[in-house]
């Protein structure tokens, strides 16, 4: 099949990857990766258990068979990205999953993942958007290693441990293409922002281990490499033609932004007034910069396209100031 009978939802990006639009919340918000290579796959990211029909006619669309696949790689355990995870595996009889060390325990026993996501979303939305989370056998789960060396097919993909967004997080380094494979270390960049000067970005402080220290480091850690591209789970492939390093300056100059923010916020008492004051404050960065980025959206078109972002960044942002200080 050629790429331009490809299902709509499936993007062929080059060098053997392949994006699939998992229709989590609305179209281009949340990629699964495929990696084709030698005749072999690998996943990362799955999206929820309801990506599941696509992610199986994305073999089918290439033409590999479900044996093919070797790998299914979640940059980490948050349900848009790993929530699916179990459903492929349970589908794949050759793939073994490599997750991070901290995330292992949770796609073997996915209960605490599935009730602290509950605690969260609802019991409503956990059922609307994510449907079930399948447990993988624990033979079948490997834990990756900072720095490990995956000899997949020839391609040596580098996993390293990103922490920031959540402690369980690693990025995965292509040699091919010379990209990341993100997740949500390298923040958010949604394609209705797009103008002539490029992509813009932003960082994403979801619940409940936001760490701007580290995540700051992370990001250095991924600019590090001079890389070529970035492959992100919201949403798609960025920073081609020498744009990675101004998409790095912009989220970093937007991380210190939120983060001045939440430190204004941190006397605040009433939790209620300073959620509400922390989104209100986030569309106002979000906004200038976006302004500044040529956006003609307006501010309330704005506010539509991230609220869901703005809502879990001020409650991640929460979490960050309650927590007590590291000795």
């Amino acid at each position: 099949m050629t790429a331009a009978a490809l299902p709509a939802w499936l993007h062929a990006v080059g060098g053997g990857v392949h994006a699939i639009d998992t229709g989590f919340h609305r179209d281009h918000f949340d990629a699964a990766w495929l990696l084709v290579h030698e005749g072999r796959a690998a996943f990362i990211d799955t999206g929820t258990h309801f990506a599941l029909p696509r992610l199986l006619g994305a073999l089918e669309a290439l033409g590999l068979a479900r044996e093919a696949v070797d790998w299914v790689i979640p940059t980490h355990v948050h349900l848009d990205h790993a929530g699916g995870a179990g459903s492929l595996m349970a589908a794949m009889t050759n793939a073994t999953m490599l997750v991070h060390p901290r995330g292992e325990r949770h796609m073997v026993d996915p209960s605490a993942l599935w009730s602290g996501a509950t605690a969260v979303y609802g019991e409503a939305e956990m059922a609307r958007s994510y449907g079930q989370v399948t447990p993988v056998p624990a033979h079948r789960v490997r834990a990756s290693s900072d720095g490990q060396v995956l000899d997949w097919a020839g391609r040596g993909l580098v996993l390293i441990d990103t922490p920031g967004h959540a402690r369980h997080h690693h990025c995965i380094w292509d040699p091919l293409t010379q990209g990341w494979f993100t997740g949500d270390t390298f923040g958010l960049s949604y394609r209705e922002f797009d103008t002539a000067a490029g992509a813009w970005i932003v960082p994403t402080s979801t619940p409940v281990q936001f760490e701007p220290d580290l995540l700051c480091a992370s990001i250095e850690r991924l600019l590090e490499r001079a890389p070529r591209c970035m492959y992100l789970t919201h949403y798609g492939c960025v920073g081609g033609n020498g744009d990675v390093p101004r998409l790095g300056r912009l989220l970093l100059g937007l991380l210190a932004e939120m983060v001045a923010l939440g430190e204004s916020q941190r006397g605040t008492r009433d939790a209620g007034a300073r959620h509400e004051a922390l989104k209100r404050g986030q569309l106002d960065i979000f906004t200038r910069s976006l302004r500044a980025h040529g956006v003609g959206i307006s501010k309330a078109g704005i506010a539509e396209l991230l609220a869901i972002d703005l809502e879990l960044n001020a409650q991640g942002m929460a979490v960050w100031l309650d927590r007590p200080a590291r000795g």
